[in-house]
């Protein structure tokens, strides 16, 4: 276990950098274990992770980890280990495959990440090539980015906000402003269509593809159509306070915060949400979901960064209390076997899958906010 936290809940000053020895340690562990797996899911009996393929929208997020590692303390170990991911993905580009909105997830922390770190050149290709294919999933009526694939089109999801970075790196690494006018397009339909006025957040809206008008809010991930799917709202904390660092758009830091305060208002004594907060009268009995917990740690910090340092503390302890809690409470420190960093994810419920697993996008968020917590400015998202 890590040490016990401050009274405000916190770890406090070197015991972030003993959290961070702990997760070098661990990744160290999961390099061995996981190989050359594409990790999405370990079960909670099992602790192993599966292997997907590679156009599933997670397999972005363990090489993508490993760059932050190597970012962090420039081990070739982690370099090595994170090298071929992007060209591994690419080559299912060239096959039937069933990439879509998420290419952001899986070239933002490859490609790009690669070419900041080293330079390579075809890590900037592959980078560019995936904002190329994300702008064209932009539906010019309605001003939204296109969900999934197969018969769903009109679809639009809160997962976007935070695979919108990757345009507005491509505008800036081309020179060309179309991608930012896509980016900022679809942040203002979010703004308009996903967030309620409470701060909550939506998953799905369907517009009509032709005319782009509303047609209707669904579910999704969420227990219902009004309810308050724990994880969209970190996907909206965190992809809002993106899209404000690239623009520098009061909007988008405004809405950030409103499902930040949203967020926060309803999390458990322990700082971890359960999967959705409206999914029941009584909560006590629900799952509770760690992805979305570290997902909005980082963008917490995102948003204390965005605000002077008065305005931004509240953002910032709040990160610290959730960190500090998944850390002592929800990690798989103890298990040598077990692959994964944290526990008690939940994927989606509504339809009985990944219930009470470790998921790889929730060890990724986990690592990107310790590591911000102790001085990582290297942006991936």
């Amino acid at each position: 276990m890590v040490q016990a936290a401050s009274p405000n809940g916190s770890l406090q000053g070197g015991q972030w950098q003993q959290l961070w020895d702990r997760l070098q340690h661990k990744t160290g562990r999961m390099i061995e274990r996981i190989g050359s797996k594409s990790p999405h899911v370990a079960a909670a009996d099992t602790g192993i992770y599966d292997d997907m393929r590679l156009d599933w929208w997670t397999s972005g997020f363990w090489p993508g980890l490993l760059w932050i590692m190597y970012d962090m303390t420039g081990q070739e170990l982690y370099k090595k280990a994170a090298w071929e991911w992007d060209a591994r993905i690419e080559q299912k580009m060239l096959q039937d495959n069933n990439f879509h909105h998420d290419v952001g997830f899986q070239f933002s922390p490859t490609a790009v990440m690669k070419y900041k770190l080293t330079g390579d050149e075809d890590g900037r290709r592959r980078g560019l090539a995936a904002a190329n294919f994300l702008a064209g999933r932009f539906n010019l009526a309605g001003r939204f980015l296109r969900a999934w694939n197969q018969d769903k089109t009109g679809w639009s999801i809160i997962d976007s906000a935070m695979n919108l970075s990757i345009l507005f790196w491509a505008s800036e690494e081309s020179g060309d402003p179309r991608f930012a006018h896509i980016a900022k397009a679809h942040a203002d339909t979010i703004i308009e269509h996903f967030i309620r006025e409470d701060g909550s957040v939506r998953h799905i809206v369907h517009f009509d593809p032709d005319t782009g008008d509303f047609v209707e809010a669904l579910g999704g991930q969420g227990a219902a159509p009004d309810s308050a799917w724990s994880r969209g709202a970190a996907w909206a904390i965190h992809g809002l306070a993106n899209v404000y660092r690239y623009t520098g758009d009061a909007r988008y830091l405004h809405a950030s915060q409103r499902a930040a305060h949203y967020f926060l208002s309803m999390l458990p004594a322990d700082d971890v949400p359960h999967w959705d907060f409206r999914a029941s009268g009584q909560l006590d009995g629900e799952p509770r979901d760690t992805s979305a917990a570290a997902c909005a740690a980082s963008g917490l910090i995102e948003l204390a960064e965005a605000l002077p340092a008065v305005q931004g503390r509240v953002y910032r302890d709040a990160a610290e209390r959730i960190v500090s809690s998944l850390a002592a409470n929800y990690a798989a420190w103890d298990n040598e076997t077990h692959e994964a960093i944290l526990l008690e994810g939940t994927g989606n419920k509504p339809a009985g899958s990944n219930i009470n697993v470790s998921l790889i996008y929730g060890d990724y968020f986990f690592v990107e906010a310790v590591a911000k917590l102790i001085g990582w400015h290297n942006r991936i998202f």
